[in-house]
């Protein structure tokens, strides 16, 4: 019994270590990484607190201690993950009448380079029929295998890759001044538009997919942070009607996230309905919300979801929101700070 005691307080202490890492704000990537599992952190926490109470009585002020800092791991985790709860306040209103001229439906899918179930994806498509789609880790093959959708939308943009990083996005609604463009790295992509609502609305549409910080990869988050930031400051200056929408190589409560919403100014509709996990398809333990969609306040929700998987890594989201003049008066923008301010000049201004 002794060893599994041992195995237990090791294990207790790693995740204590592994919860207090992301506080250190470095780029490096073992400092990034620990952001991603919270909810997995939070139930292994429970686990190990459970079945050490289970099997041992609590006599040593030591034992007593670990439980207390075990205890203390858990209200932390949950302090975390609390807003992406049906618990909390939710930032985005949902609508309180319909107004189909001022609605837009997107369906964000990150697709995996190397799947072939380029059917299963049209078949997806097809059934939820939104109004624009974005596709991410489009090569060519996937490009000429989803061409058959410029039939029902004939609006679009379109950069495949063979890094993983292509982005095909089709359309609907009428695309004003589209762009592809290269903000931190000639070889990643993203892609920014106006799209004309039924309305005759205008909207700024934002597509973004940035490299992760991980091995093999980017061992930094530099050229993330500072493409997600970029975009952030660029929507604050300008001032418009907002959505952006991608895979951000970044979990929805992580320090970057909300530094991005803090200086963009943009809501997050996850907040106060759920956590909407993404990545990975194939490891139910694994998943992480990692793809995303924010709009300005002017925008209310009309449905958020996670659909069907095709064979890829990540499962598609769908959004449909509504624009709303009036909705800004209800719903709180997110306001950055002086040190909010100065860290993103910081991560913008600094080298790759």
């Amino acid at each position: 019994m002794n060893s599994v005691k041992i195995i237990l307080e090791v294990s207790g202490i790693l995740l204590i270590i592994f919860s207090l890492i992301p506080l250190i704000r470095n780029d490096y990537w073992i400092f990034r990484v620990f952001e991603y599992p919270r909810l997995q952190k939070l139930f292994l926490n429970l686990v190990v607190i459970i079945v050490y109470l289970s099997l041992f009585v609590v006599r040593s002020p030591y034992e007593f201690s670990f439980l207390v800092l075990l205890t203390g791991n858990i209200l932390y985790l949950i302090y975390q993950i609390f807003p992406f709860t049906i618990f909390s306040e939710k930032a985005i209103h949902n609508i309180s009448s319909r107004d189909v001229e001022n609605q837009i439906t997107i369906i964000s899918s990150n697709v995996f380079q190397d799947n072939k179930n380029t059917g299963g994806c049209l078949k997806m498509l097809y059934k939820h029929d939104p109004d624009v789609i974005l596709l991410l880790e489009t090569d060519h093959f996937w490009y000429e295998q989803t061409k058959e959708l410029q039939d029902k939308y004939p609006y679009k943009i379109l950069s495949p890759q063979e890094n993983t990083y292509g982005m095909l996005l089709y359309s609907k609604l009428e695309l004003i001044d589209p762009q592809i463009r290269f903000l931190v790295d000639d070889q990643i992509p993203s892609i920014k538009t106006k799209i004309k609502l039924p309305s005759e609305t205008q909207v700024v549409f934002y597509c973004v997919h940035p490299t992760p910080p991980v091995p093999g990869e980017n061992s930094h988050s530099t050229e993330r942070d500072k493409e997600l930031l970029t975009v952030a400051k660029e929507i604050k200056k300008n001032n418009k009607s907002t959505i952006v929408v991608g895979d951000l190589n970044d979990v929805a409560w992580s320090y970057t996230t909300a530094l991005f919403t803090k200086i963009s100014g943009l809501l997050d509709p996850r907040i106060g309905r759920g956590f909407y996990n993404t990545f990975h398809a194939r490891l139910p333990f694994l998943r992480f919300p990692l793809d995303h969609v924010f709009c300005s306040t002017d925008f209310k929700l009309v449905r958020l979801a996670r659909l069907e998987n095709f064979s890829s890594d990540h499962f598609p989201i769908l959004i449909s929101l509504q624009y709303e003049l009036g909705a800004s008066v209800e719903q709180d923008e997110p306001v950055a700070d002086a040190e909010d301010i100065e860290m993103a000049e910081e991560k913008i201004n600094k080298d790759t």
